[in-house]
C-alpha cells in the first residue's frame, strides 16, 4: 500500500474544510458528515475554530482510498495564520489546492502557490462550488493557466492536444509522443512530481459531487517516495495536550524510530502517538513516511531536523506587525514571559520577547484576527486577560554591496577571529549561509560551530536595529588558539563580524508591502486611484466598461493597513479590499523612518559592532572602523583600486543609480539599453557619460510639488501658483542643462479629457489624458525614447523608479533634483560674479570725472 502525506490548502471560504469532511466521510474515516456552519467539522474541534468557522491550527487525519494510506493535514486558510500553514509544507508529499468556483484565484491563492513552488511540492487543484450557477469551467481554467501556471489541465477531459502540449516539456516525452501519439501514465506521474504538470478537477464538496472521481484519479497519479535507511525526521509543529505535556509533531524521513529511543544527548522518546482528529493511538515504532507525535522531547523546536536532516528550514512568511502585550496591573512579567514562552514554542513566528530597555513584552503577529485568537488563547491556557497596543510596522534591512565583515574576540585567555563575506541576496530570499574556508585554515568543527552561531540568532541591522534579510553570509576565514579558545569565543567573534560588515557597507531599509485587489463600483474609480497613488502604491488599470471594476496592485503596508474601513465608507459598503502580504521592498520614507526610530548602533551593547583585542595581558575594545588595523588575518577580498574608488565618488547621483540598478537587476534581470561608458579615465576627465546621445529629462510635476516643502505649502493655498512656479524653475533648469525637458502633470481625473501637450518657452508641458496617470505617461515615453535619448526621470516614487530603470533610464529623486538645481543656481551665480569687472563703481563717480573735464 502506498503511504502518502497530503496537505489541503486554500484561501478562506474556498470550501476546504467541507472538502475535507467529504473525503473523510466517503473514505469511511468518519461516520457522520460535519459542517463548518454547524460547528461540528471533524478537524475543527478547537472552541475558537468552531466559534469563528475557520481553521486556526493544522491537524491531521488518516484514511485509506484504493491502494493508498493517506495522512491528510488540514491547514488554516485565513491570511493571519499563514505561518501555521507554511510549517506543514515542509513534510508534504503532495498538496491539494482548493479554489472557489465563484471567487476564482484570489491573492492568497497566489501566495500559497508561490510557497508550494518554493518547497517544490507536487500539486493537484480542486475547483470547488461548481454547483453555483455563476461558476464557469472554461473561464476558471483559463484563469488558473494565467495566474498560476500554463500547465494546469482539466484531467476529466484529456484529449490529443493535452498529450501534444505535455510532450513539449522535454525531449524524452516528445520522442515517445511522436512514436506513439500518446503518453503513458508513468510519464505523467513523473511530470506531476517535477511540478511540470498540475491536474485540475471540478466539483462540489457540499453536495459531494465529483469527489469520488477526484480521489480515484488522485490516487492513480501519485507515487510513494523512496527514503534512506538511516534515521531522519523533520519537526513541523510543537503543541501541548490538555495535561500540559509537550508534543513534538514530525515526519519520519528515513529509517525507523522506536519508543525509548535516545535522540542526541538529552532527548528521549517516551511515547509515539498517531493522531487522527483529536484522538490518537499509541505505537511502538514508526517508519519512513509516517507522521507522528512524540511525547518526551524537551527542547527540539519546529523547523528542526533530526538524524540525517541536519538543516534548519527557515520560513518564507513572517509577521509584519509588532505589538506590545499589556498585562493586568501588578502582574509579574517574569511569570507571564515564562508562560508565553510555551506559545512561542508552538509558533516560533510569534517572536515573543522581553525588551530590557523598555521593560515590555512584545509579540509579532499577522493581523487583527490573530490578535483576538491569541488573546483568547492566553486567557484559556493561563487565565490571563491581556490586551495589545496598536502595534507598529516591522521593518527589515539588507545590504546593497558585498563586504567582508571581521569579528575578533580576545579578552585575557580567550581567542577567536572570524571573517565573513556578506553578499546581497535576491528579494525575498531571506538569509542563506555557506562556507568557503579550507580545513587547514580553520578546522571543520570550528566551521560548523560558526555556522551554528550564525543561525541561532536574529542578527540586527545598523540603520534601525531591524532584522537583516535577503543576503548570503559565507564563512571565508577564521582563526583559533590552541590553548585560549574557549566555548563562546567564536559566538562573540561571529556576532561581531556580522555587525562590523554591516557597518562597513551600504544598507537599505525594507518595509512590508501588500498585494491587493480592490473591487468597487466604477463611479468610485477616480477616488480609489487617487488614494492608491497617495499611498505610493502601484496598480493595473481595470477594464472600465463595467459597473464594478477590480483594481490589482501593491502598496506599502504602513499606508494601506487601515484602508479597508475607508473603502467601506466612501463606497457605502459596496467596495471590498483584499490584501495579502507580498514581501519586503525598499522603504518609501527611509530617512523619516530611520529618524523616527532613532537607533544608535554604537550604543547597542547587546549587539556590538567593534571587536576585543589583547595587549600586555589586558583586553581592549576597538571600534568597527579600526578593526582592520588590528586584525590577525588579512582581508580575503581584493581591495577596490583607488581609480575605481574615485570613479565611484564622482557624483552621488551615479551612486544612487548604481544601487537601484543592482536591486532591479536582482529582481527583474539585466537592465536594457543601459549605455554606461566603461572607461574609467574618461569619466575622471568629466566627459559626458552619454557622449553621442542627447539628454531628455522627464519630470513628474505633482510629485515634485508635493516633495518640495515651499511648493507644497504654496499648493495648499493655490495649486496653479505652485504649478507656475515649478514651470519657471524648470525653464531655468533647462537653460542650465541644455536638454529636452518634458514636465508632466496628472489630468486623468478630468472626464472625457483627451490630454494636451505644448511648448512653453524652452520646455514641453504635458497634461495626461483621462485614466492615464503621470507615471503611466512617463513609463510609456521612456520606453519609446530610450533608444534615441539618454533619459533621466525625476520622481520620488520608488516603484516608478524601478520601472523606468528597467526601460533603460536613469532616475533622480525629487529631493535630489532640488539639490542639483540649488547647486546649479549657486554655481551659475558665482560664474556670473566672476565675470564682472573688478573694483568699485560708486554712484555719480563718472559724473564727477566728466565735470572736471
Amino acid at each position: 500500500m502506498k503511504k502518502i502525506v497530503l496537505g489541503i490548502l486554500a484561501h478562506v471560504d474556498a470550501g476546504k474544510t467541507t472538502l475535507t469532511e467529504s473525503v473523510l466521510y466517503l473514505s469511511k474515516a468518519i461516520r457522520t458528515l460535519g459542517r463548518v456552519d454547524h460547528g461540528d467539522a471533524f478537524l475543527d474541534y478547537n472552541v475558537q475554530e468552531r466559534n469563528r468557522g475557520i481553521t486556526i491550527f493544522s491537524k491531521q487525519a488518516v484514511f485509506n482510498w484504493n491502494d493508498c494510506q493517506i495522512t491528510l493535514i488540514d491547514t488554516p486558510g485565513h491570511v493571519d495564520f499563514s505561518t501555521e500553514m507554511e510549517r506543514t509544507l515542509q513534510v508534504l508529499d503532495y498538496a491539494i489546492l482548493v479554489i472557489s468556483g465563484i471567487d476564482g484565484v484570489q491573492v492568497h491563492s497566489e501566495t500559497i502557490w508561490k510557497l508550494l513552488q518554493h518547497y517544490q511540492i507536487p500539486t493537484f487543484i480542486f475547483i470547488n462550488k461548481m454547483d453555483n450557477i455563476h461558476a464557469n469551467k472554461e473561464e476558471l481554467l483559463s484563469e488558473l493557466k494565467k495566474r498560476l501556471n500554463e500547465q494546469c489541465y482539466d484531467f476529466e477531459n484529456l484529449d490529443d492536444d493535452f498529450y501534444e502540449n505535455i510532450a513539449l516539456n522535454n525531449e524524452v516525452l516528445l520522442e515517445y509522443y511522436l512514436k506513439h501519439n500518446t503518453l503513458p501514465k508513468e510519464m505523467l506521474i513523473e511530470e506531476i512530481i517535477k511540478r511540470q504538470l498540475f491536474p485540475c478537477f471540478f466539483g462540489s464538496a457540499l453536495k459531494m459531487e465529483g469527489i469520488d472521481t477526484f480521489l480515484n484519479e488522485f490516487t492513480s497519479y501519485i507515487k510513494e517516495k523512496e527514503y534512506p535507511e538511516d534515521f531522519g525526521a523533520r519537526v513541523f509543529k510543537i503543541s501541548h495536550d490538555k495535561q500540559g505535556n509537550r508534543l513534538t509533531h514530525l515526519k519520519i524521513t528515513g529509517g525507523t524510530l522506536k519508543t525509548k529511543a535516545q535522540i542526541g544527548k538529552d532527548e528521549k522518546v517516551d511515547q509515539i502517538r498517531i493522531y487522527s482528529g483529536n484522538k490518537y493511538q499509541l505505537v511502538n515504532e514508526v517508519k519512513a513516511g509516517d507522521i507522528c507525535v512524540i511525547k518526551g522531547f524537551k527542547n527540539i523546536m519546529a523547523g528542526q531536523g533530526l538524524g540525517i536532516e541536519e538543516e534548519i528550514i527557515q520560513p518564507v512568511l513572517s509577521p509584519y506587525m509588532d505589538y506590545r502585550i499589556i498585562l493586568p496591573e501588578d502582574h509579574d512579567w517574569h511569570q507571564t514571559l515564562e508562560k508565553l514562552s510555551l506559545l512561542a514554542q508552538e509558533d516560533p513566528q510569534l517572536h515573543i520577547n522581553y525588551n530590557n530597555h523598555t521593560q515590555e513584552i512584545h509579540v509579532q503577529l499577522m493581523g487583527a484576527i490573530q490578535i483576538e485568537v491569541l488573546k483568547n488563547l492566553i486567557n484559556e491556557r493561563f487565565g490571563l486577560n491581556v490586551s495589545f497596543d496598536h502595534g507598529k510596522i516591522i521593518y527589515k534591512e539588507t545590504i546593497l554591496e558585498a563586504v567582508e565583515g571581521v569579528g575578533h574576540f580576545e579578552p585575557l585567555r580567550h581567542y577567536a577571529e572570524v571573517h565573513l563575506l556578506l553578499e546581497p541576496g535576491k528579494p525575498g530570499s531571506g538569509l542563506e549561509y555557506g562556507v568557503n574556508c579550507k580545513d587547514e585554515v580553520l578546522s571543520s568543527s570550528y566551521q560548523r560551530l560558526i555556522l551554528t552561531h550564525l543561525k541561532e540568532k536574529e542578527h540586527l541591522g545598523v540603520l534601525t536595529g531591524s532584522a537583516i534579510t535577503d543576503m548570503k553570509i559565507t564563512l571565508i576565514s577564521g582563526k583559533a588558539h590552541l590553548k585560549h579558545t574557549e566555548g563562546g569565543d567564536f559566538r562573540e567573534a561571529t556576532y561581531r563580524a556580522v555587525r562590523q560588515g554591516l557597518k562597513s557597507t551600504k544598507s537599505i531599509l525594507l518595509e512590508p508591502y501588500f498585494d491587493f485587489t480592490l473591487e468597487l463600483p466604477v463611479e468610485f474609480l477616480s477616488k480609489a486611484i487617487y488614494d492608491i497613488e497617495a499611498m505610493k502604491g502601484s496598480f493595473v488599470m481595470p477594464d472600465i466598461h463595467r459597473e464594478v471594476v477590480s483594481i490589482t496592485g501593491s502598496a506599502p503596508v504602513s499606508r494601506m493597513q487601515n484602508y479597508q474601513s475607508e473603502v467601506i465608507n466612501y463606497t457605502k459598503g459596496k467596495g471590498r479590499l483584499i490584501c495579502q502580504v507580498a514581501g519586503y521592498h525598499p522603504c518609501q520614507d527611509e530617512d523619516e523612518v530611520i529618524k523616527q526610530i532613532n537607533y544608535d548602533s554604537e550604543t547597542d551593547k547587546d549587539n556590538p559592532t567593534g571587536s576585543v583585542f589583547c595587549s600586555h595581558g589586558a583586553g581592549y575594545n576597538v571600534k568597527w572602523d579600526e578593526v582592520e588595523k588590528h586584525m590577525h588575518i588579512p582581508l580575503q577580498l581584493k581591495k577596490t583600486s583607488r581609480i575605481e574608488e574615485k570613479y565611484q565618488q564622482t557624483t552621488k547621483f551615479d551612486d544612487a543609480d548604481k544601487e537601484l540598478e543592482e536591486i532591479f537587476t536582482k529582481t527583474y534581470g539585466p537592465v536594457k539599453n543601459r549605455n554606461f561608458m566603461k572607461e574609467t579615465p574618461r569619466k575622471l576627465l568629466n566627459e559626458p557619460v552619454y557622449k553621442h546621445i542627447p539628454e531628455c529629462y522627464l519630470i513628474d510635476g505633482y510629485n515634485v510639488i508635493h516633495s518640495w516643502p515651499d511648493l507644497k505649502e504654496l499648493a495648499k493655498d493655490n495649486l496653479d501658483a505652485a504649478r507656475s512656479r515649478l514651470i519657471d524653475i524648470m525653464c531655468n533648469y533647462q537653460g542650465y542643462k541644455k536638454c529636452i525637458l518634458i514636465l508632466v502633470f496628472d489630468a486623468y481625473k478630468v472626464k472625457d479629457n483627451l490630454g494636451s501637450s505644448y511648448k512653453y518657452h524652452n520646455i514641453y508641458i504635458v497634461y495626461t489624458k483621462e485614466a492615464q496617470t503621470a507615471d503611466m505617461y512617463i513609463e510609456r515615453t521612456t520606453h519609446e525614447l530610450a533608444s534615441k535619448y539618454s533619459i533621466t526621470v525625476a520622481t520620488s516614487d520608488a516603484l516608478e523608479q524601478l520601472i523606468v530603470l528597467g526601460q533603460g533610464a536613469k532616475r533622480i529623486s525629487s529631493r535630489e533634483l532640488r539639490l542639483e538645481i540649488e547647486y546649479l543656481d549657486k554655481e551659475k551665480l558665482a560664474e556670473f560674479k566672476s565675470r564682472q569687472p573688478k573694483g568699485y563703481n560708486y554712484l555719480l563717480q563718472d559724473l564727477k570725472k566728466y565735470h572736471k573735464e
